[in-house]
């Protein structure tokens, strides 16, 4: 594998998309650890997509509820 490829990579503009989703989805429903992640998120990023969890690894990689949802999704259309 080439360096700085990773395997099972989220597009960004996918992995974006997800975050906005699981974000909106999870929004006012505290009694969740996924709600608590989101708002911890999005409060110490001040909404910068760019900082979020998400793209604090490789490849989008960073979220583990973005991730959970891309593999799902990926695993139904496969």
């Amino acid at each position: 594998m080439a360096e700085g490829v990773v395997a099972n990579e989220i597009p960004r503009d996918v992995a974006l998309r997800l975050c906005t989703e699981i974000e909106a989805e999870n929004h006012g429903k505290w009694y969740r650890w996924g709600a608590w992640m989101c708002w911890g998120c999005a409060k110490f990023t001040k909404g910068d997509m760019e900082q979020r969890c998400v793209a604090n690894a490789p490849g989008y990689r960073g979220c583990v509820q973005v991730n959970a949802h891309y593999d799902q999704c990926s695993q139904a259309t496969s």
